[in-house]
């Protein structure tokens, strides 16, 4: 008996897709790439969450970096997190533009004030450029100073126009001292005579606050200010710096001797001493016979100045030498009065030369030794006892270097 043939085997099924999604009702498994947990949801991409929290927490920079790669993932992997990549990409941008426009703010002036102080320091050193180098301290911008912070500038130059300050611990020696700083008032460039005139003004009574005994500052030392150029009052610059320079001299040491560092009869008479010498060397600087009504306006200001002293010497408690210049500063004061109400200018130079002579620099010395303040008689004013009376020219008394 014969067996029958046995049927061909079924053709085998053809490939799946790997892409395909699985039949219906089978799960999907670890096999399939890019397939989403057990659950039907895929997973987060962990670079999307990353690049928004380092944009906007720690550096901009990363998260533009991880949003990238994030994009990247989750095209290739299909996972979750697409939007949050693409906001963290956006953020990463804009707070990178952002940090880039700070760090231009801040290093630009002055990396603009090095390539200037570099240039000076080849226009004199035969090419070298290393007058800025050469300058002891750290770079520092003149918005970054404060009252009280001591510096150096390249060649010894505070005339140069926006130099480059170094700053540096006052202890060592420095070419400068800050007494004080302020702004500008607002509004338009007012000229550079008028910021001039305006910041001169200021600093002088800066640096009598912030150095009260002018007669302890040594010799070289001068006044000088830091007013910002027309340009860089267009770039919005209004800061205006007061500084006490000792660039012909080494200065070790800070030149700060406020009210918070004298006693209180110290602080009062040498309040009442700056007040009137501020005063005494405002004087008209054009010809007494030409501009009277001038002079009679300064004298009307000096008198009242010398109220104030004779104010303060009554209340003293340094006893004989407060009354000795009690009684010079009552007599000046006459003398003042009659020279605000001259009607002549022969008749104001003769009450202002008597003014003078009622005073004298030997009674406020000893006076300043009663008080423990300084008793050397600066140079500028070693002769305006009435010995000298050549400042009663007619041309005015100017100003003095400290």
């Amino acid at each position: 008996m014969s067996t029958p043939p046995q049927p061909p085997p079924p053709p085998p099924p053809p490939p799946r897709d790997p892409w395909a999604a699985p039949p219906y009702g089978a799960p999907y498994g670890s096999g399939h790439p890019g397939a989403p947990a057990p659950g039907g949801r895929p997973p987060l991409n962990g670079f999307a969450l990353a690049a928004l929290l380092v944009g906007l927490l720690c550096f901009p920079p990363l998260g533009v970096v991880f949003g990238i790669v994030a994009l990247v993932q989750i095209a290739a992997r299909g996972e979750r997190g697409r939007g949050l990549a693409v906001t963290g990409l956006a953020v990463s941008v804009l707070m990178s533009g952002a940090l880039a426009l700070v760090a231009v703010e801040l290093v630009g002036p002055v990396g603009e004030r090095l390539a200037r102080a570099a240039d000076r320091g080849t226009a004199g050193t035969g090419g070298t450029g290393s007058a800025a180098r050469d300058v002891e301290g750290d770079p520092a911008d003149l918005e970054q100073v404060r009252a009280g912070d001591c510096f150096n500038v390249p060649g010894a130059d505070l005339l140069a126009e926006a130099p480059l300050v170094f700053k540096v611990a006052c202890t060592r020696p420095h070419h400068g001292e800050i007494t004080a700083s302020f702004l500008a008032d607002p509004g338009a460039f007012p000229g550079e005579e008028a910021l001039a005139a305006r910041a001169e003004e200021r600093c002088w009574l800066a640096q009598d606050t912030y150095a009260m005994d002018t007669w302890a500052l040594p010799e070289f030392a001068e006044m000088y200010f830091f007013a910002p150029s027309e340009d860089e009052w267009e770039q919005g610059r209004r800061s205006v710096l007061c500084v006490l320079g000792t660039t012909e001299g080494e200065q070790r040491g800070s030149l700060k001797r406020d009210a918070t560092m004298l006693t209180a009869g110290q602080a009062s008479f040498l309040g009442a001493a700056n007040r009137l010498d501020s005063a005494l060397t405002a004087a008209p600087v054009t010809d007494l016979k030409v501009s009277l009504p001038q002079y009679r306006a300064w004298a009307a200001k000096v008198e009242p100045a010398m109220a104030a002293e004779a104010a303060v010497l009554r209340e003293s408690k340094a006893g004989a030498p407060a009354d000795a210049l009690l009684k010079e500063v009552e007599a000046a004061r006459v003398q003042w009065r009659a020279a605000a109400d001259a009607q002549r200018p022969e008749d104001f130079r003769a009450a202002w030369s008597r003014a003078v002579d009622a005073t004298s620099v030997e009674t406020e010395r000893t006076l300043r030794g009663a008080l423990g303040l300084a008793t050397k008689v600066p140079s500028w004013l070693e002769d305006s006892d009435g010995s000298d009376t050549g400042w009663l020219d007619g041309e005015g008394a100017g100003s003095q270097s400290v």
